[in-house]
């Protein structure tokens, strides 16, 4: 089994969330259904479309929860797809934070790192705006010696 995590941004146009969802899906299917294992924690953007692409591609799923009322933090638009996602998982990774904030998306990137052979980061390349942004798991990543494949296609930009 390969186990690959994702890290990524938010929200995005449309165009740009068109050209990510294409290079996710390359990624995702360039291994066997049985061999991979997709780890996310479902937010929405990045997060959403890499796990949606390995459920489909009829890899594992694993889903790390960041907190207690990290549903509650999402979007009412989002919650469906992730209710979806959560209950497709194989195995979920529940953190011991109530709220859903930058120490818990921070502890939930580190976590995902220690689970992981690889990362896909959905990313500009600009600083973290936040505390457990994207920019601080590849730098984790990076820290832990884990490749990082970076998906930013020419064109993309961040709402």
């Amino acid at each position: 089994m390969y186990r690959i995590g994702i890290t990524g941004h938010r929200t995005f146009d449309a165009p740009t969330s068109d050209l990510i969802g294409v290079a996710l899906r390359r990624i995702v299917e360039a291994y066997q259904p049985h061999d991979l294992v997709g780890v996310s924690s479902l937010a929405e953007g990045a997060d959403t479309m890499f796990a949606q692409a390995v459920a489909d591609r009829g890899g594992r799923l694993e889903v790390v929860v960041p907190a207690a009322r990290y549903r509650e933090s999402l979007s009412a638009s989002h919650r469906r797809t992730y209710d979806d996602l959560l209950a497709r998982a194989a195995a979920v990774h529940r953190l011991a934070f109530i709220e859903s904030d930058g120490p818990a998306y921070l502890a939930a990137g580190v976590r995902m790192l220690k689970m992981i052979d690889r990362l896909v980061a959905v990313w500009d390349g600009l600083p973290a705006r936040g505390s457990g942004g994207t920019a601080e798991v590849v730098s984790g990543a990076w820290e832990r010696g884990l490749p990082v494949d970076v998906v930013w296609p020419a064109g993309a930009r961040r709402v």
